[in-house]
């Protein structure tokens, strides 16, 4: 069960302050190929995590499969940001209040908190699709979301579908936001990323189309589904990914061309080392578009800089693919 598996926990990387070891994030890897084998895991690949924000473009699958988008005339960046955790750049704001323009969503209506507006808030895209689903299917927007809301028992629907995973068997949790959060075995997560790379292995034709869409817009307008210099954006603009984070440590990722998913979850629940993480998976397994990776390593280098811009550290990291 969750929790009780520290000890299948591997270090991932090591920062250092001057030559003295600062902190240390243990954590967890799995790839998996379109065969269904588990190729690349650094720690237990059968540990349950929450997907918490990774599951925001299959979130928005039953948006994309009912063509909300185009009923409402939501422009690409629009429909983009439905899969987002974006980070209030104005950009961001202006296209929220663009949708709640074209849909009549009243921004009251969200359950995220004010900070100082609800559409501050990085889930917001997601709950704007999901408002937009209780209304093109007449339930109550009210408490759209409980977990026992018809809109969140269809998400649960497809994040079975896509993961691969007994819906029966998909613990669930409240994420920060307010609505279900989904957890399940590592490998599945991994395969959901899979998926979302490899569209031709989901057999419905219609979730198919959607995901198919959801992947184009996530590499069309990266700057919406993060924010400036922010490892999904980064990641985006290379048209063979298709990548998201959520909070606690937790980041996916899909390889098109390799036919590969990818999760990878830090211990600690810390974010700040994703980049290099993830430098090192793409350089570990050979992969080739090296502007990728150089784009990584200069928005996220292994120097450890303080509030003078002076290097007082470095990160380590410690993990080989197994």
């Amino acid at each position: 069960m969750f929790g009780e598996v520290n000890d299948l926990s591997e270090v991932l990387v090591e920062e250092y302050r001057g030559e003295i070891v600062e902190n240390v994030h243990r954590g967890f890897i799995c790839g998996i190929s379109d065969s269904g084998e588990v190729v690349y895991s650094v720690g237990e690949p059968e540990r349950v995590t929450f997907m918490r924000s990774t599951a925001k473009p299959i979130q928005a699958i039953p948006v994309f499969k009912l063509a909300l988008d185009e009923k409402y005339g939501l422009t690409g960046r629009e429909a983009a940001i439905l899969c987002a955790s974006h980070m209030a750049e104005p950009f961001h704001i202006e296209v929220l209040e663009s949708i709640m323009n074209k849909t009549g969503i009243p921004e009251d209506l969200l359950i995220c908190s004010a900070e100082p507006r609800r559409i501050y808030h990085n889930c917001a895209g997601k709950h704007l699709g999901i408002l937009m689903l209780c209304k093109e299917l007449g339930y109550k927007m009210e408490d759209y979301w409980s977990i026992d809301h018809p809109v969140q028992q269809l998400i649960r629907e497809h994040i079975a579908i896509i993961s691969g995973y007994p819906e029966e068997d998909i613990q669930i949790g409240v994420d920060g936001c307010g609505v279900p959060v989904f957890a399940m075995p590592l490998i599945f997560i991994a395969n959901a990323y899979l998926r979302l790379a490899c569209p031709d292995l989901i057999r419905d034709a219609q979730i198919r189309s959607a995901v198919e869409k959801i992947t184009r817009l996530m590499n069309a307008y990266p700057e919406m589904i993060a924010g400036t210099n922010r490892v999904c954006s980064l990641l985006l603009q290379d048209d063979n990914i298709v990548a998201k984070g959520g909070a606690m440590g937790v980041y996916c990722f899909g390889l098109k061309k390799e036919r590969l998913g990818f999760v990878l979850k830090v211990e600690d629940g810390s974010s700040d080392e994703w980049g290099i993480i993830i430098a090192a998976i793409l350089e570990q397994i050979g992969y080739d578009n090296k502007d990728t990776i150089q784009r990584l390593r200069e928005a996220f280098p292994d120097e450890i800089k303080n509030d003078n811009g002076r290097i007082v550290g470095t990160r380590k990291v410690k993990f080989r693919l197994g």
